[in-house]
């Protein structure tokens, strides 16, 4: 038997599929370019981010890159507050209250009138003091007596007669703990600044008589601080010789105390609050 021939089927019908078909293969052939064309862009984009990636990594192993703020801009902004009615009031130094030092200065035209101008100068002078000390001998026990002058700030005489006074051993010890100076630094600039010549050993042993000297005055503070309703601690990270310490702070109403402490648990803590302490205390979550 012959198998039967399918049904002819209408030409335009046929158009029509066709047309439908090349159409669909149109907009594949287009989805296929336009994702192509996304390919490339990301490819471009991870190609970007990997160079950004690599300069970053390497800008933070430079020594200046946390100060680093990369190129310079080809045409910047004019730096500083802009003009314009909300600019705001307009700040100057106020005029000293007490003028050490008066300076004409000559005009060679006719004179109309006479502006004051003032100038804030530091006079680098250096004040030598000599003590004459007088040396006796105890009448009772026959024992060696000194006398001292409240300005002085060293018994010492011979070959160690030479001290500091009393506000250059201040402007050290302000330079050295409340600014940071180093020691190396902060000799530097009393030579600079005075004139006076001290090595780092000599402003070490002279701040560690200047703590001494102010032991008492640190004890009453921490027994301020004992006897203060709210006390707020917290620590921080500090190094002494190299080694791991810490920095602790106690602020109250009333004091603030410091005290640097091997350790950050509840024996440093303890040792300047006291462990009996009845009072409260704001802290963050560290459980000691």
């Amino acid at each position: 038997m012959q198998a039967p021939k399918p049904p002819r089927r209408d030409p335009v019908e046929l158009e029509n599929e066709n047309q439908q078909l090349r159409e669909q293969l149109d907009q594949s052939q287009r989805r296929i370019e336009q994702l192509e064309r996304d390919k490339q862009n990301l490819n471009r984009n991870i190609e970007r981010l990997k160079k950004e990636l690599e300069t970053a990594r390497r800008s933070a192993k430079r020594a200046a890159a946390p100060f680093s703020r990369g190129n310079p801009k080809v045409s910047p902004k004019t730096p500083g507050r802009k003009p314009g009615a909300r600019y705001g009031r307009h700040h100057h130094r106020p005029r000293p209250s007490q003028v050490d030092e008066q300076i004409g200065v000559d005009l060679p035209v006719e004179l109309q009138r006479v502006e004051s101008q003032y100038q804030e100068e530091i006079v680098r002078r250096t004040v030598i003091r000599e003590f004459r000390v007088p040396i006796g001998k105890c009448q009772c026990c026959q024992r060696r007596v000194q006398g001292r002058h409240p300005m002085q700030t060293s018994d010492a005489l011979g070959a160690a007669a030479v001290q500091m006074g009393p506000e250059a051993l201040a402007l050290a010890a302000h330079l050295n703990k409340k600014m940071g100076l180093s020691l190396g630094h902060t000799a530097e600039t009393l030579a600079v600044g005075f004139g006076l010549h001290r090595s780092r050993g000599a402003l070490y042993q002279a701040l560690a008589r200047l703590a001494d000297k102010a032991m008492p005055t640190y004890q009453g503070l921490v027994q301020a601080a004992r006897q203060s309703l709210v006390n707020r601690v917290d620590e921080t990270g500090w190094r002494v010789g190299g080694v791991p310490w810490y920095l602790w702070v106690f602020v109250s109403d009333e004091v603030t105390v410091y005290a640097i402490l091997p350790g950050r648990g509840f024996q440093q803590a303890a040792s300047v609050l006291g462990a009996e302490y009845r009072g409260w205390l704001l802290h963050d979550g560290w459980i000691a």
